[in-house]
């Protein structure tokens, strides 16, 4: 299952997903998995947490995200719940492969049983429609 969390810069997506991925840390029947781009959360979220730095193995675009994703679900079947920050902006802020990636993250994710979260800058009026189920 994937949800995200919309909103421009600055509105407190990244600070949900880290309240969310500690939280899952206490909760959650599995390991917890949290891909961010650059190295921000370190501090952050719990040292159980495994973060996973997009920038460090050059992901860039929806097609080597969804492949990450898959790679590590494939690794570890024992995940049980996946944070992604700034999603939007790893697959360079192309909406349409935005949406591709939401549609078929969230169909390995179901199969798989993973709660998935993700962030995306964007402003809510510029949030692809077909995707409106997936808002947190």
């Amino acid at each position: 299952m994937v949800r995200i969390i919309i909103g421009l810069k600055g509105s407190g997506k990244t600070k949900h997903l880290i309240e969310l991925a500690n939280k899952a840390v206490e909760t959650s029947p599995g390991n917890v998995v949290c891909i961010e781009k650059g190295n921000k959360l370190m501090f952050d979220v719990r040292h159980q947490v495994r973060l996973v730095d997009t920038d460090v193995f050059g992901i860039s675009g929806s097609a080597e995200l969804y492949g990450m994703v898959c790679g590590i679900i494939s690794a570890n079947y024992d995940i049980k719940d996946i944070f992604i920050d700034s999603s939007l902006k790893i697959c360079k802020d192309d909406k349409e492969d935005f949406v591709k990636l939401i549609e078929a993250l969230d169909k390995i994710t179901t199969a798989k049983e993973i709660n998935l979260v993700t962030t995306a800058s964007i402003d809510p009026a510029d949030f692809p429609a077909s995707l409106n189920k997936y808002i947190l």
